[in-house]
């Protein structure tokens, strides 16, 4: 909450963290704010929408990459691993490209699509070829490079210079567009698969001794797995409908939130949660302001800061080992 609220503030404006709680006790009926209706909007419309979807959409992919971590017993599973995020830009561009509809709603609507079918697309394929998790990780792979040519096909084939320029921005992760219907949409379904991966935290303990040994335990290995799959998968559709492509958060912030508190995932989900809303709400905070009037993609900025932080990880981790 302290992180949204400064990051709020930042900006030419001259605005307080004191100013945004006003705002926010304002809109509650609470007590008047003393400031514009400018500066209101400012904080309102703008920027707080902006940095509670960054929470959300940092806290749901550093949650769905500590889950597909542990099923798929990948240290460099990440939410993107099923082709969902590919999917989803997929359907996105088929939407404005081709010209099925117009404006954010109908953006997301067909990101969403677009993740769905990626997903289905990928259990299909990892049953066929024997639903083992190696197995799921090559269909994975199989199904981004499938929509990302599909996309590519599109953009290249249907697209004018303004709609290229537009597509490849979103692809690369914006949050520029959000909305408090955005924030409602992406927290609902964040908290809801929060509280589903924290009740299925023993089964996950379990995972991350193998099929196997979760199966002795007691554990309905493929039933969890596709629940949490699912879960997963779902989380990150909303997420990439309502803010692009955004990676290396799912990837980087469960090694530094098992750093911190190990790898009890009772513990360790929303330990990475907080994080992950922490790391995404500072890091497009930043790709608003480095290079300013300007915005540089948060994708992009999550893949300055990430992979060196990536690389400090593996270090840390091979000398301990």
């Amino acid at each position: 909450m302290v992180s949204i609220a400064v990051a709020t503030t930042i900006g030419p404006s001259g605005l307080g963290p004191g100013d945004a709680f006003a705002v926010a006790l304002s809109r509650l009926g609470v007590a008047p704010s003393g400031l514009t209706g400018i500066q209101e909007a400012i904080i309102w419309d703008l920027r707080l929408p902006r940095a509670v979807l960054a929470a959300a959409c940092g806290a749901g992919l550093a949650l769905c990459g500590v889950v597909l971590q542990s099923l798929l017993r990948n240290p460099l599973a990440d939410p993107f691993v099923l082709g969902i995020s590919s999917g989803a830009s997929a359907g996105a561009v088929a939407i404005v490209v081709l010209g099925v509809g117009a404006g954010a709603a109908t953006l997301a609507s067909g990101a969403f699509v677009g993740a769905l079918l990626a997903f289905a697309l990928v259990l299909l394929l990892g049953t066929l070829a024997g639903g083992t998790t190696d197995r799921m990780i090559l269909a994975g792979v199989a199904a981004t490079q499938l929509f990302s040519a599909l996309t590519s096909f599109i953009v290249f084939t249907a697209a004018d210079a303004e709609q290229t320029r537009g597509v490849l921005f979103w692809l690369l992760g914006s949050l520029g567009t959000a909305s408090w219907r955005d924030v409602v949409v992406c927290g609902s379904v964040v908290l809801v698969g929060l509280l589903l991966c924290w009740l299925a935290a023993g089964s996950l303990d379990a995972f991350t001794f193998g099929e196997d040994a979760a199966s002795a335990l007691g554990v309905s290995v493929q039933r969890t797995r596709l629940l949490l799959l699912v879960v997963t998968a779902l989380m990150t559709a909303v997420i990439v409908s309502t803010s692009g492509a955004i990676g290396f958060v799912g990837l980087v912030l469960p090694h530094a939130a098992r750093a911190v508190v190990g790898s009890r995932h009772r513990v360790l989900l929303p330990v990475s949660a907080v994080l992950g809303a922490v790391f995404l709400v500072w890091v497009d905070v930043g790709a608003r302001t480095v290079i300013a009037p300007q915005e540089l993609p948060v994708g992009v900025a999550t893949a300055l800061v990430g992979v060196p932080a990536f690389v400090v990880i593996l270090v840390r981790r091979r000398r301990r080992g």
